[in-house]
């Protein structure tokens, strides 16, 4: 399977098996983020490429702010909605430096990650 490639669907409104496993990104505890490196590493499948694109294409009902770049910067052309998200639950923020373009902080990556408690051996 290639980068951005997605494996077919079985029906016209059926999600494919692995946007299924991708979306149960769902159950990551409130104030916490899993980068799409993360979530790819727990299912021990696809990257982050492949991640990105189910939670752009798919990720809309669920808490897709929890799946974030492994830099911290706020999704793109999201960032007020994710940081309202954030806010409301307690994820720790990095507050940005007047040097920092936008004034919006950032993930503060080493408190917020969360490593999936050990569930990856469930999703084979």
């Amino acid at each position: 399977m290639s980068e951005e490639s997605l494996p077919p669907e079985d029906g016209p409104d059926a999600l494919p098996e692995y946007a299924e496993r991708v979306l149960e990104a769902e159950l990551i505890p409130r104030g916490r983020v899993m980068t799409y490196g993360d979530v790819a590493e727990w299912l021990e499948e696809g990257g982050p490429r492949q991640v990105g694109r189910v939670m752009a294409l798919y990720g809309g009902a669920v808490p897709w702010w929890r799946v974030v770049r492994a830099d911290g910067v706020l999704l793109p052309g999201h960032e007020l909605r994710a940081l309202d998200h954030y806010r409301v639950e307690g994820t720790p923020l990095k507050e940005a430096s007047r040097a920092t373009e936008g004034h919006l902080p950032h993930l503060d990556m080493k408190r917020a990650r969360w490593d999936g408690g050990g569930r990856a051996e469930t999703h084979t």
